[in-house]
């Protein structure tokens, strides 16, 4: 039997974990069954006003690194800009879904606390179903290093090939099981670490129905396909055009919208492009704005909500038609067309360039 109150005198909070998450871990688990594999985790920390003082931690999502990640049969190393940009999307479109519910007269209630990394999960090789001496030098480092500004971290383990396991009455352990299709089951052991207790320890999860917890918002184009948005980064600032991206709010529902301030050398307007969270499936659509000087310090987004403020909705010329073989640039071209936007002598390059862009590109 495990108890929520350790030796030291402090409690591990109260955890419930979506269906999808462990559904998640399961189906990444045995997608790298050789190695070892694992995800960042995000979610919600709820006080314990309703729950005797004991907070509650609810996994709301687990999130892949990029193929950088370092998977062998005893090493796992994650955490890339990818990851980091993801978890950013969903904490942005969480804040932005709080402050609606509560204009609109709402009352979000408990969930209206931040989203937030709650730690790792990993897959061990084996049965390993304890964090390591490794794991534990890790979160530690992890959790005292201030600039993290964690004071806990929640560490589950996922092990493979178990043979399934009977619980006699009402034993209280701290792992789920799932069944893996060949006779036996995945199993996940939930650990948890904090600044005070600096030792892992088990802690009981919960799991609930999806239905019965907050959804977050798909992810968005440009950080599930890079390939894409290298591309279209690249045609859109070949010749003489200046672009840079903002996630905006464009259309009063969530989630935010890809968006491209796009300026041309000697042109008195700018474009603001928007693109959905699944473009290009999703068309495009467009307003234009009165053309400001844009400074090497200056900020961005207040320059862009500066332009929206001021800006006027914008169609294709008559006829023209969006489908998703296009890109950004094809659309642009079509707006400066109609709208008579001045090119520059040297003209502009039909063709990008072959240099990879990057996120930093828009993300200024």
């Amino acid at each position: 039997m495990l108890s929520r109150w350790t030796a030291h005198g402090r409690g591990v909070p109260n955890l419930v974990v979506a269906r999808r998450v462990i559904n998640k871990m399961v189906a990444a688990a045995q997608r790298f069954a050789e190695d070892e594999t694992g995800e960042a985790m995000v979610g919600l920390v709820v006080p314990g006003t309703h729950t005797n003082g004991v907070p509650t931690l609810y996994v709301l999502d687990t999130i892949s690194p990029d193929e950088t990640a370092v998977r062998q049969m005893h090493t796992f190393q994650q955490g890339d800009e990818r990851q980091d940009e993801l978890i950013w999307w969903l904490q942005e479109n969480w804040r932005v879904h709080r402050e609606h519910e509560r204009q609109t007269g709402n009352a979000p209630g408990k969930w209206d606390v931040p989203l937030r990394y709650l730690g790792d999960w990993h897959k061990q090789p084996g049965h390993m179903i304890q964090p390591s001496s490794g794991d534990l030098m890790t979160a530690l480092d992890w959790i005292d290093d201030p600039d993290n500004g964690m004071d806990f971290l929640l560490a589950p383990i996922v092990t493979l090939d178990h043979y399934p396991t009977t619980l006699i009455g009402d034993a209280t352990v701290n792992f789920v099981t799932v069944p893996q299709g060949d006779g036996l089951n995945a199993r996940i052991d939930f650990w948890y670490i904090d600044r005070e207790t600096r030792l892992f320890l088990p802690v009981t999860p919960a799991v609930y129905p999806d239905d019965q917890l907050p959804s977050l918002v798909a992810y968005p184009w440009h950080l599930l396909n890079e390939a894409r948005f290298s591309e279209e980064s690249a045609r859109l600032t070949s010749g003489d055009r200046f672009a840079t991206l903002v996630l905006w709010e464009a259309d009063d529902a969530p989630p935010l919208e890809i968006c491209f301030l796009i300026a041309r050398v000697g042109a008195d307007r700018v474009l603001l492009v928007v693109t959905p969270w699944n473009y290009p499936h999703a068309a495009p659509w467009a307003r234009v704005a009165p053309y400001v000087a844009i400074g090497e310090n200056d900020d961005v987004y207040r320059i862009f909500e500066q332009l929206w403020q001021q800006s006027e909705p914008v169609e294709p010329p008559e006829g023209w038609q969006w489908n998703d073989s296009m890109y950004l640039i094809d659309f642009v071209r079509a707006l400066e067309e109609k709208l008579g936007l001045a090119e520059t002598k040297g003209g502009e390059a039909d063709q990008p360039p072959h240099e990879e862009a990057s996120h930093e590109l828009g993300q200024s």
